[in-house]
């Protein structure tokens, strides 16, 4: 506050101190105006932060429902494969006597019938670990010449070993199986790949020892044939019906 003579008072008044501003002079103080539709950086900033805030948390959420849709989706999934011990049970039931023995990535399957004791196939094979994951290599299939005369052999117990092997595969971490169906005989190579078709596998390529790029597939495999992949998963639920036990 600061202090001056007025000098449009009367006398007594002049003489006195008087402060300023004069409490007989009109003030105006200039009112801040609001407007409803004006936000300040500060409020923009917090109503910002507040929409980020809530999108992250419904991003969150909406991650949260798919990942458990994914799990559910999963487990039902795994639900429906056909376990080890019921591929045992569906095969003691035709008979048959499934050993699997594993030596570190190398695994030997052996059917034998439960009422001779005779060997009526094996399969070996390796867990092989590649760029792209585990896959399962079936280095062979086997079965007895005596056993091919009987027209199931092929699709019964061939396909008892085949879901041994393939399920050993699942439960070591691989998602892909891949085989060749030798060539021995023009009539057995058909049953094979006629076999491994029917329950799944698909041709990738003929190995015929003729060209450079059957080198390869030579040095892996040790013989000619037909080269075939599958799909380990599409594999067990393909034979979910054939092996797990009817409610």
């Amino acid at each position: 506050m600061s202090s001056y003579p007025c000098t449009n008072c009367p006398a007594p008044v002049r003489n006195s101190i008087t402060q300023f501003p004069h409490p007989g002079t009109p003030t105006y103080r200039k009112q801040k105006l609001s407007y409803p539709f004006i936000k300040t950086k500060s409020q923009i900033s917090l109503s910002g932060s507040s929409s980020l805030s809530h999108q992250n948390k419904a991003d969150n959420v909406y991650s949260c429902l798919a990942e458990t849709r994914t799990n559910n989706n999963n487990t039902s999934s795994e639900d429906n494969y056909p376990t080890m011990s019921e591929i045992m049970e569906a095969s003691r039931s035709q008979n048959l006597d499934l050993q699997l023995k594993t030596l570190g990535p190398f695994f030997r399957i052996t059917a034998r019938s439960l009422k001779t004791q005779r060997e009526l196939g094996k399969a070996e094979g390796l867990i092989r670990v590649w760029f792209q994951g585990k896959i399962l290599h079936l280095d062979s299939i086997r079965l007895q010449r005596e056993t091919l005369g009987i027209e199931k052999s092929i699709f019964g117990i061939g396909l008892f070993i085949g879901a041994v092997a393939i399920r050993h595969g699942y439960d070591s971490g691989c998602k892909k199986a891949e085989l060749l169906a030798i060539y021995d005989t023009e009539l057995y190579h058909s049953k094979l790949v006629k076999f491994y078709t029917r329950i799944g596998f698909k041709s990738v390529h003929q190995v015929s020892g003729e060209s450079l790029g059957d080198v390869g597939h030579r040095l892996v495999w040790g013989g000619v044939g037909t080269r075939m992949d599958a799909d380990i998963e599409d594999l067990l639920v393909k034979w979910c019906t054939r092996f797990k036990p009817k409610s």
